[in-house]
């Protein structure tokens, strides 16, 4: 495609990626697993500078609403937060006393060498399908959050969005959450707090 061809994508756009397990394995089962997770998002955006406006840890995916800092596409944050999850990840899994603890890591191993991988794991699945979504139109990064927050809802483990402890819907209910997401504020919009915050 010629140069002049290209999108041009704006300095402050955002992107919705799903980040998927390899062989949707449901790893995403216990505390620590989650908590793997969260943590490492608090770290990208104290270290690299993303911005996280939404995000929600299924058992076998990860969907996500970012924006990178300088505008960068968000190739260079999928990479490296793969990179820098997945030896957090098998540690934590090496830790538990999990039944599942040895057919996990081997399907990680197996995978990264039917890649033929320098890493010893491969716990994500290399294509995420990021989509840009136009930061000046905010009703529809709404519709997409709102989207990302109902995920336990459709697989019906809770009857509220902000009920689900590993999601950013309690930070758009007016409750703290466990990652420093940067809430999207819409005129016109209010949002029920209907979990008390103690």
């Amino acid at each position: 495609m010629p140069a002049h061809d290209k999108p041009i994508i704006p300095r402050d756009a955002c992107y919705f990626l799903t980040l998927n397990v390899v062989d949707k394995i449901d790893v995403f089962v216990r505390p620590a697993y989650k908590q793997v997770i969260a943590d490492s998002l608090n770290y990208f955006i104290s270290t690299q500078g993303v911005t996280v406006y939404a995000w929600c840890l299924m058992s076998s995916h990860l969907h996500l609403m970012i924006k990178t800092k300088g505008g960068m596409g968000p190739a260079y944050f999928e990479r490296d937060f793969k990179k820098y999850t997945t030896p957090e990840i098998a540690k934590a899994i090496e830790m538990e006393m999990d039944f599942r603890r040895d057919w996990m890591m081997q399907r990680f191993e197996d995978f990264s060498k039917s890649l033929r991988k320098i890493e010893k794991w491969h716990v994500w699945q290399n294509c995420s399908s990021p989509l840009h979504i136009d930061a000046s139109m905010p009703g529809l990064l709404m519709e997409r959050i709102d989207h990302i927050h109902e995920n336990p809802l459709r697989e019906r483990i809770v009857d509220l969005p902000e009920a689900y402890m590993f999601s950013s819907a309690r930070d758009y209910a007016g409750i703290k959450g466990l990652v420093n997401v940067k809430v999207i504020q819409q005129q016109g919009i209010s949002r029920p707090k209907t979990l008390s915050a103690n």
